[in-house]
C-alpha cells in the first residue's frame, strides 16, 4: 500500500479484540476518515429506512442474540413485505451500503471497520486488508472488564457476535470470514494491545 496516494484500509475483527479502537487510532495517526456508523446514516437516508431499525441491524450490540437476517426478517414482516421482497431488500441494503463506501473511498483515503470491506475492495489497487484476531481467553478477559460482566457471559457474547459476523460475511460475499487468504495481514493482538498493534501496523504501512 502506498500512503502517498489515495488508499483504503479495511479492518475485519473478531469480537473483543479491540479492532474498532485499533482502526480509530490508526485513522487518527494517518489523518484519514474512519468509516463506521456514518455509513449507516447515509444508507438509511438513501433508502428511507427507519434509522433505529438499521442501527439495530448493524450495531453489533454485544447482547444481541439474533443474526442480521432474522432481525431484519421480523422488522420487514411488520411492514408487510413478503419473503421475496425481503430477500431483495436485505441485499439492496448491503449493496447501497457498499456503494456509499466505494463513493467515499473514491474521494479520499479512509479506513473501513467491518462491513465486508475486504471483499468490497478485493481488487482495489491501493488497499490494505487486515484481520484482527486473538485467543478466546484474551477476548473473554477484555470483554468482562469492558462491560463489567463475568467471563462466562463474555464467552457467550463472543459466540453470538462472532457467529453474526461470520453469517453476515457468508451471506453477502459467499466467503469465509476467517480465511486468511482474504487479507494482507492477519494479526494476533494478544501481546500487542491497541497501541502496540497500531505501532506494528504503522511500520507495515511505512
Amino acid at each position: 500500500m502506498n500512503k502517498e496516494e489515495k488508499f483504503v484500509i479495511t479492518i475485519s475483527r473478531q469480537f473483543g479484540t479491540g479492532g474498532h479502537e485499533i482502526g480509530a487510532e490508526l485513522a487518527r495517526r494517518l489523518g484519514v476518515k474512519l468509516l463506521d456508523k456514518q455509513i449507516l446514516n447515509e444508507v438509511a437516508s438513501r433508502m428511507k429506512t427507519v434509522e433505529d431499525a438499521v442501527e439495530k441491524i448493524e450495531a453489533r450490540n454485544p447482547l444481541w442474540r439474533d443474526d442480521f437476517t432474522n432481525f431484519y426478517r421480523s422488522y420487514m414482516a411488520s411492514t408487510q413485505y413478503n419473503g421475496q421482497e425481503l430477500e431483495k431488500t436485505t441485499h439492496e441494503l448491503f449493496d447501497a451500503q457498499a456503494d456509499v463506501i466505494r463513493q467515499i473511498a473514491s474521494e479520499e483515503s479512509c479506513i473501513i471497520i467491518g462491513r465486508c470491506g475486504f471483499d468490497i475492495f478485493a481488487n482495489h489497487p491501493n488497499a490494505l486488508k487486515i484481520f484482527i484476531h486473538s485467543s478466546v481467553d484474551c477476548r473473554k478477559r477484555r470483554i468482562a472488564e469492558k462491560y463489567d460482566i463475568s467471563e462466562q457471559d463474555a464467552a457467550a457474547m463472543i459466540v453470538d457476535n462472532d457467529y453474526s459476523r461470520e453469517l453476515y460475511t457468508k451471506k453477502y460475499t459467499g466467503r469465509d470470514w476467517k480465511d486468511a487468504t482474504n487479507y494482507d495481514i492477519s494479526l494476533d493482538v494478544r501481546r500487542f494491545g491497541v497501541n502496540g498493534a497500531v505501532d506494528f501496523l504503522m511500520k507495515c504501512i511505512e
